[in-house]
């Protein structure tokens, strides 16, 4: 079980806190995201938090299960703010690989709420076979868009990620494809970026 993660921000000018940001994982499940194929880390500068995935991966083909073809993860953050402050997800950076034949495609899709709250924001990113390399999206969330924590909360983040593949007019009898927020070495860097606002 992951716990709480701390990391103390240099004091530098502007709106971002000086003051540690506390992550602690409520719960993290999912298929793509099985016990301890996760982790969390926050940046020095207070403006981010990385996840790295090591089993996330959707796929069709022959040697897949019929549920195979969509994997997801459901990411509950408990995030403690500095005094002063409130926060928003500004942007998030989604890395990882696709082999898909000529025919198939496959989606890769968020969204970030926080706990009690009636705002959801979403996101999905398509992509097309044939294709076989390196993939990189982002989500840039506009500022009137933006789900901010309100002043003087302390609510779950919840993030959810998705991948689909559908095969479409590939055989995928005879042939895999497949999208992984992965890489190489088993891991893979989801970057999530802040937006800090001072509380009146």
């Amino acid at each position: 079980m992951l716990g709480a993660l701390a990391v103390a921000a240099p004091a530098q000018a502007g709106p971002t806190p000086d003051e540690m940001m506390i992550i602690d994982v409520v719960n993290a499940n999912g298929s793509g995201c099985p016990d301890e194929s996760k982790a969390i880390s926050v940046a020095k500068d207070n403006k981010a938090f990385t996840v790295t995935y090591a089993e996330y991966t959707a796929q069709v083909g022959p040697e897949a299960t019929p549920l195979d073809f969509r994997k997801n993860c459901q990411l509950a953050l408990d995030i403690k703010v500095p005094n002063g402050f409130t926060f928003a997800i500004a942007t998030a950076d989604y890395r990882g690989y696709a082999n898909l034949q000529k025919g198939a495609r496959a989606e890769q899709l968020a969204s970030y709420y926080f706990q009690g709250y009636t705002q959801t924001t979403r996101s999905s990113h398509p992509l097309r076979g044939p294709m076989d390399d390196n993939w990189q999206r982002t989500d840039h969330v506009g500022i009137a868009s933006m789900n901010w924590l309100k002043c003087g909360d302390r609510r779950v983040l919840n993030i959810n990620t998705e991948l689909r593949v559908n095969r479409g007019t590939s055989d995928s009898r005879k042939h895999t494809s497949f999208i992984s927020m992965d890489s190489t070495d088993a891991a893979i860097n989801t970057v999530y970026r802040l937006q800090w606002k001072k509380c009146s």
